[in-house]
């Protein structure tokens, strides 16, 4: 599948149009359905976070860094990968403007995914008795553009266990969490 998005994009990018930045976009998110439902409906391969032990530490590791790196949103952890939600301005001073050369000291996202993957695998490879890659080394990660798509994201986060028929109403799957 990664092959064939990476295919997609080539041949997008041979013929550039007005409305490149759009059709890469689409093409993404066709990925990440396709990938989903994937991870969604597999019945094989590791299901680490299905054991309740792990699944609360990376609950934990969620809320660690709630208030320092981000504003956690939502998350559903399902028993194979995990969705997020975070905002990452609170580490912008309100009324911070650049001077000249000066560089904000800001966590980006893939720094933020390093120590929550980092702290939880090793924590959670202890818990499971084992060692070696606990996290794919790559994630899907996508920057909320306006207000409709982030209650889209939000709404799909949510909904995971739903979708799938494990529950009913999002709130009774234990390991989701929306912020108030």
């Amino acid at each position: 599948m990664k092959q064939e998005y990476e295919e997609a994009k080539t041949r997008l990018q041979k013929n550039p149009t007005d409305k490149l930045g759009l059709l890469l976009y689409n093409e993404r998110k066709r990925y990440f359905g396709r990938y989903d439902a994937l991870l969604d409906g597999l019945q094989y391969g590791p299901d680490y976070l299905r054991n309740p032990e792990v699944a609360e530490i990376i609950r934990q590791e969620l809320h660690h860094f709630d208030g320092e790196l981000y504003t956690l949103q939502a998350y559903c952890i399902m028993p194979n990968h995990v969705h997020i939600l975070i905002d990452t301005r609170l580490q912008i001073p309100e009324e911070w403007e650049p001077e000249d050369g000066e560089c904000l000291d800001y966590a980006p996202l893939e720094v933020i995914m390093k120590r929550i993957k980092g702290r939880s695998a090793i924590a959670a490879n202890r818990v499971l008795g084992r060692s070696g890659r606990f996290w794919q080394r790559e994630s899907y990660d996508h920057y909320v553009r306006n207000e409709r798509e982030w209650e889209n994201i939000l709404h799909y986060i949510l909904n995971n266990p739903v979708k799938v028929g494990w529950v009913e109403r999002w709130e009774d799957w234990p390991y989701t969490y929306c912020r108030p």
